[in-house]
């Protein structure tokens, strides 16, 4: 018998998000639009030896529940237990991403930095691109050197409205490494 993967979906204020749960911890929270969705929720189902089925969670429940609270201004961290099911170096940079601190951001060759790879920023870009619990592993408060957006699996504009979400006032990309 296979193991199930329960999903749902949710309409964010940045974009509507597929989220899935596994053994009570979320794994999956990805963007619907993004161009190579499906193939990474693919990808993850067979080395899982899941399927998916659309019905209710607990856990999926609680992580929209922060992610609501979250859009609202009202929380800052989160709480749900994660599972992820990466390469030991995907791992580190998937860490090390949960290390920036809301309302901040870093460049990609800072990340590189803080996973003891320094000429790896594009391996990094690769590791963020495989992230496939956005928001709860923040991999929209990576930017490019030149404190510009780039890259980003939901699009610009989920990844400018996340940071104004995490900003006070209108957000000003700026590398604090």
């Amino acid at each position: 018998m296979k193991k199930e993967i329960k999903i749902q979906y949710y309409d964010s204020p940045a974009g509507k998000l597929i989220l899935g749960s596994m053994d009570e911890k979320l794994c999956i929270c990805d963007w619907v639009n993004a161009p190579d969705s499906q193939k990474s929720l693919d990808r993850l189902a067979r080395k899982l030896k899941a399927e998916f089925v659309e019905t209710e969670s607990d856990i999926i429940t609680k992580a929209i529940a922060e992610l609501e609270e979250y859009f609202d201004r009202k929380r800052t961290t989160f709480s749900i237990p994660l599972a992820t099911f990466g390469t030991e170096f995907q791992e580190a940079v998937w860490q090390a991403l949960q290390d920036i601190p809301y309302g901040q951001t870093i460049s990609y060759l800072t990340l590189a930095r803080a996973v003891n790879c320094p000429k790896g920023y594009r391996a990094v870009a690769m590791a963020n691109h495989m992230n496939l619990i956005s928001i709860f592993i923040p991999c929209h408060r990576v930017i490019g050197s030149n404190s510009k957006l780039v890259g980003y699996g939901g699009g610009l504009d989920s990844k400018r409205i996340l940071l104004e979400t995490e900003s006070n006032s209108l957000f000003h990309f700026k590398d604090h490494s």
